[in-house]
């Protein structure tokens, strides 16, 4: 008598049946047998999608270190840009976030205090300037002081992220504060849900002037920096990674340690980042 099944990794398996009792393997078959065992054991494990929650001047750099992370690994990366405070409170609400890269510590620091992130310390991955940009003006990469933004910004309007919630738009009031000049500008601001959409209202000519990120400037053409705000007129601004509570995963480690070699390193220099940490 005859039957025949597939086995595990998909070979099919004839076992023999002989005599009216008693069944027993022929040596050929037995071995056939035990190496379909041993290849269902040894088949690949199957890649992990990854799910990035970033802030949204991230996403020229990180779009680019994703890919070539996908075709290193075999995990395939989902990201969703936004502002951090957006993306943040996503997160305590349940989004299927597994790593999250705010673009402040105030939004990391705030989903920590909810125990809301992975134990697991993880130092500061990048940093960044902030830069006045103009429609297609010529680059002036110096200093900012009040003078020059007062002959700069009269009474233009501003585009900015939105001051209270986005980090772009914390940083960027915190530097006008610094000059006392907060009261003069506040007025003509035009406030957005990320600093991404900020930089498009300047760069389509919507708006005159903007407050971003350099990074942000550098990724958009039509755009031009007019002076970089002094490093001691913001608080130093830190992008920090983590992966979030109970979603840790062959796939977020290794996507987490990625962000640190040195091919992503490469990418996010060329892009105009600070680079905060040394290479594993």
């Amino acid at each position: 008598m005859m039957s025949s099944r597939t086995c595990p990794v998909g070979h099919p398996c004839v076992i023999r049946a002989h005599g009216r009792v008693g069944r027993r393997f022929t040596l050929p078959l037995l071995l056939i047998a035990l190496l379909c065992i041993f290849g269902a054991t040894q088949a690949p494990a199957r890649a992990e999608q990854v799910t990035v929650f970033a802030a949204a001047s991230l996403k020229s750099a990180l779009d680019d270190v994703s890919d070539s992370f996908t075709q290193e690994t075999g995990h395939p990366v989902a990201i969703s840009y936004a502002g951090s405070s957006v993306l943040a409170r996503q997160i305590s609400l349940g989004a299927p976030a597994d790593i999250f890269i705010s673009a402040n510590t105030r939004w990391m620091d705030w989903l920590k205090d909810r125990h809301m992130l992975e134990p697991t310390p993880q130092p500061d991955l990048l940093g960044n300037q902030l830069v006045l940009i103009g429609h297609n003006a010529p680059d002036d990469t110096g200093d900012l002081t009040r003078e020059s933004l007062l002959a700069r910004l009269g009474t233009e309007r501003v585009a900015m992220a939105l001051v209270d919630a986005v980090p772009a738009g914390i940083y960027g009031k915190a530097a006008l504060s610094h000059f006392d000049l907060w009261e003069t500008v506040s007025p003509h601001l035009v406030q957005t849900d990320n600093v991404r959409s900020a930089l498009a209202l300047v760069a389509i000519g919507e708006v005159p002037f903007g407050i971003v990120y350099a990074t942000d400037a550098q990724a958009e053409p039509r755009v031009g920096v007019l002076g970089v705000f002094p490093s001691a007129s913001h608080p130093d601004i830190r992008y920090p990674v983590a992966i979030i509570s109970g979603r840790a995963s062959a796939g977020a480690e290794a996507f987490l340690t990625y962000l640190r070699t040195p091919p992503a390193r490469t990418v996010f220099e060329q892009q105009g980042f600070t680079l905060l940490t040394a290479a594993p």
